[in-house]
């Protein structure tokens, strides 16, 4: 009997549904927001160094997202991939490769993964992560605090789990 492959919608969703390095980083030795006005995604990383072997490496990495179950899935395993990289070796990974894990994202979803990337080099490289189509946030403790309402936003926030 053969084993059933899962699906990408299937393998998105398992990732979004237990995300990995979910939350804010104290004392984290890198932050990087970025936002994009054309789907009104918001995504900020926070990335911590260690030394090992004479290298400064990335120890861990954790996001908060206002994003859809693709952007929170590709955030999710870029946080497990950049873990061990030196910050030119994590900036070397594009979006494409930062979301391989989940498979080949449909067309409409790319910018998830170009969106993480972007947070990435946000955090690692701030001078050089101004392309003109992400629009930094200034940075804060949480993605949250830097949501101002008008009228075509509406945030609820949530008081229980959804399942």
């Amino acid at each position: 009997m053969s084993e059933t492959k899962p699906t990408l919608t299937q393998t998105i969703e398992e990732a979004a549904r237990h995300p990995k390095n979910l939350g804010e980083m104290e004392s984290a030795d890198a932050v990087g927001t970025v936002g994009r006005s054309d789907c009104g995604d918001m995504l900020r990383m926070w990335v911590k160094f260690k030394e090992e072997a004479g290298r400064k490496v990335i120890d861990r990495a954790s996001f908060q997202t206002f994003g859809c179950q693709t952007a929170i899935a590709v955030a999710s395993v870029a946080t497990e991939m950049i873990r061990g990289k030196t910050a030119a070796e994590a900036l070397s990974l594009s979006g494409e490769q930062l979301s391989a894990p989940l498979g080949p994202l449909p067309p409409m979803k790319i910018h998830c993964a170009q969106l993480v990337e972007d947070a990435l080099r946000s955090a690692l490289d701030p001078v050089a992560s101004q392309p003109s189509s992400v629009h930094p946030v200034p940075s804060g403790p949480t993605l949250v605090d830097h949501v101002t309402p008008s009228n075509k936003v509406k945030i609820t926030f949530l008081t229980k789990p959804v399942s």
